[in-house]
């Protein structure tokens, strides 16, 4: 799953759904690579109803091909209690740290850094909320970028599914796709979605 530079997320639907799914795609056959799922303890599920999703702790995992409930996942995204700007650690399927994301204080259009497991900063997030443009900047250079496709009208307005591109165009190391894909996801399930 992690060795393409190309991915295409579409989020299921749901109207008062209390977790996110979302498929992983190839984005020019549409064929399934996998599944990242919001999967938070049944506690923080039930607080969702009276707390705001954004200030509670959530993991999302990611499976790999079709999930099933015996899937084991490959890649971890966890954040923990957001009151000011939590940290989110990214793990491998073994537990080991791959990286983490925090969001920068001070940031107009909507940014957050990305680091290495070594807490390096590796790359800088940044883009448009609103308008859904973000880039994957490593030393001042554009390395990818993550734009989201329009659904429809239907979609856009009566639910808040959104479908988008991760898209990964400058040179990367073994383990970098792990971080940007976590990295496109957590714009959506862990910084922007409201709930």
């Amino acid at each position: 799953m992690f060795d393409r530079k190309s991915f295409f997320i579409r989020e299921h639907v749901g109207m008062f759904k209390l977790t996110d799914t979302y498929d992983i795609l190839d984005p020019e056959t549409q064929e399934p690579i996998g599944v990242a799922k919001e999967q938070p303890g049944a506690l923080v599920k039930i607080l969702r109803l009276i707390i705001s999703k954004q200030l509670l702790p959530t993991t999302v995992n990611f499976y790999e091909g079709e999930y099933t409930p015996d899937s084991a996942p490959v890649l971890t995204l966890k954040r923990g209690v957001a009151l000011f700007r939590a940290r989110c650690t990214i793990s491998d399927g073994d537990g080991k740290l791959v990286g983490s994301l925090l969001r920068k204080m001070f940031s107009l259009g909507g940014a957050f850094r990305v680091f290495d497991a070594a807490d390096n900063e590796f790359a800088l997030v940044k883009g448009d909320w609103k308008g859904w443009n973000f880039k994957f900047i490593v030393d001042g250079e554009e390395i990818g970028s993550v734009t989201k496709k329009w659904a429809g009208l239907g979609k856009e307005l009566f639910t808040s599914a959104d479908n988008y591109i991760i898209d990964i165009t400058g040179d990367t190391e073994p383990g970098d796709c792990e971080l940007l894909l976590a990295a496109g996801i957590a714009i959506d399930t862990v910084f922007k979605e409201k709930g």
